[in-house]
């Protein structure tokens, strides 16, 4: 099952709302919820009442709580273009374009089987890479101790400069 939200006409450019865009899709709805919310920019605020509509939309359509919610589509789209102008120099008009765009975000449900499996995968590779992190440590502070090892450098009297 799935719950598709699609808020049309926001009044901002689709190239401004397309930065954040890789950020809040790595993360899982109930997340970027909580990283917009403190976010001072426009498209962020944007983004956040965009997402919180998405997750009451998905929690009454699929009758699941927000935790099992994960975004199966989230795309930005171009929306209407409105031709204006604003004064030239020398009366003439210069033209410019107020950009709207269109977000659509497509939330899916996972089992609860599904979340537990991938928390356990994760709390196994915790523990898997935590000793080659000591490793690594250990051979830094070797390198290190070695990098401090001062050189010789010959006496100030003794080196010879050549004209030619």
């Amino acid at each position: 099952m799935e719950s598709v939200t699609y808020l049309k006409n926001l009044d901002i450019p689709p190239k401004k709302l397309r930065m954040f865009l890789p950020k809040v899709k790595k993360m899982s709805p109930v997340q970027a919820v909580s990283v917009l919310y403190y976010s001072p920019n426009r498209p962020a605020k944007i983004f956040y009442k965009a997402i919180k509509s998405a997750i009451a939309n998905a929690k009454q359509t699929l009758k699941v709580s927000d935790d099992l919610l994960q975004f199966k589509l989230f795309t930005v789209e171009e929306g209407n273009k409105l031709k204006r102008y604003t004064a030239g120099s020398r009366g003439s008009a210069k033209p410019f374009k107020k950009r709207y765009s269109h977000i659509k975000i497509i939330l899916i449900s996972r089992t609860e089987q599904e979340v537990a499996a991938v928390k356990s995968k994760k709390s196994e590779v915790k523990t898997l890479t935590a000793p080659k992190a000591e490793t690594q440590a250990a051979e830094s502070a070797v390198k290190t101790s070695a990098a401090k090892k001062t050189v010789k450098k010959p006496a100030p009297g003794k080196t010879k400069v050549t004209k030619k």
